[in-house]
């Protein structure tokens, strides 16, 4: 059975934050002492809009 888009676009938005979460990990390493949520969003705070968006300013920017 084909998925739904709704389907599609909820599998990779949650692929985007597996990502996000991946790199706050990494940060969260280097800068111990900084609550896991303020860097989450000095991370992905350039491109506030979906998750979709701010994938593709962080691949842009080669964050991710």
């Amino acid at each position: 059975m084909k998925q739904s888009l709704q389907d599609r676009i909820n599998a990779i938005r949650a692929e985007v934050d597996a990502l996000i979460d991946k790199k706050v990990a990494k940060a969260a390493k280097a800068s111990p002492g900084i609550p896991a949520g303020v860097l989450r969003n000095l991370i992905t705070n350039r491109a506030p809009e979906c998750q979709c968006r701010q994938y593709a300013v962080l691949e842009e920017r080669e964050v991710i």
